[in-house]
């Protein structure tokens, strides 16, 4: 008796070979939208699904908004950068109508959202956790500007967390890139703004105006509110125009304190760069509770093109 087993004469489903994610080539009438992901003045934000089911966001914007020039400069700057704290593109489409830009899709939203839904739990961000998203902020500013590109609206509503805790930078339609301080607009979201980008009669500004902000923004999530909380919007421009800072509470520790100070010097000459700050203890502290990465080797790939 033959004991071996006998064949089935039914033949194996064949498997669909879809490509990884990174390497779909999107399009919006073959993506699917999910739901609504934020709205805004330069249109819409959707988390769509492309066909084999993976998820990206899809910045929408009508093509006779003024918005369309923030969004081919966003496109412009993100299709030459790849690195892990900055949001990653993937395409842009258009119709009729709408372009359309193609992002990661950084599943837990902004910081922003974050301290907010916290704070309505009667919660904080931790210590740890701020210090945490700090130098992964200063990571995705020393890429920046070590290739010539200011940011210029650095805030907790345009720095994203991903589930692993991961921080991308994001919403690059007002980045630009630089030589030295040849910066004379006044762009930017006022309470986040440096004295030098307010104050457009001056020489001009550079990077270290994203530095003032991201002093601006640890504030922020140190205490759950904007950075001039208590002053109307011309008010704040107003104490910004004449260097004066936003308060700092004296409860929170020293060396948030002193961080803090130091991004916000008003000379922006005498603020730290993104890779002094990297060193600085209160971002250290993180650092120090797993195995120590020089600040030189962090994740540092190089463009994939030239910026122009």
């Amino acid at each position: 008796m033959d004991a071996r087993p006998r064949t089935s004469s039914l033949s194996r489903p064949t498997i669909p070979d879809f490509p990884p994610c990174e390497n779909i080539k999107l399009s919006m009438n073959k993506c699917k939208k999910v739901d609504e992901l934020g709205r805004g003045s330069y249109g819409t934000v959707w988390r769509v699904m492309a066909p084999g089911g993976c998820f990206f966001a899809a910045k929408e914007v009508s093509l006779s908004d003024r918005a369309t020039e923030q969004l081919e400069q966003e496109i412009a700057i993100l299709s030459k950068f790849q690195h892990e704290n900055i949001v990653q593109y993937y395409g842009t489409d258009k119709d009729e109508s709408k372009i359309y830009i193609f992002l990661e899709l950084v599943t837990q939203g902004s910081i922003y959202k974050l301290y907010s839904t916290l704070h309505g739990l009667g919660e904080s961000l931790s210590d740890s956790t701020v210090s945490k998203y700090t130098r992964q902020i200063l990571q995705g500013l020393k890429y920046l500007h070590d290739h010539n590109v200011i940011h210029r609206d650095i805030k907790c509503a345009n720095i994203l967390v991903d589930a692993n805790g991961s921080v991308k930078l994001a919403d690059f339609g007002l980045a630009k890139i630089t030589e030295g301080n040849n910066n004379h607009s006044c762009r930017g979201t006022p309470y986040w703004m440096a004295p030098e980008v307010v104050n457009t009669t001056d020489q001009g500004y550079g990077i270290a105006a994203d530095i003032w902000s991201l002093g601006c923004t640890v504030l922020e999530m140190l205490t759950g509110k904007f950075p001039y909380d208590k002053q109307e919007r011309n008010s704040a421009l107003f104490n910004i125009f004449h260097g004066n800072p936003p308060e700092i509470p004296d409860s929170l520790p020293r060396h948030r304190r002193d961080f803090i100070q130091k991004c916000l010097q008003v000379n922006p000459h005498d603020r730290p760069t993104a890779i002094e700050l990297l060193n600085h203890p209160f971002v250290q502290e993180e650092s120090a509770r797993r195995t120590y990465t020089p600040v030189q080797q962090v994740n540092d790939r190089p463009c994939r093109h030239t910026l122009g």
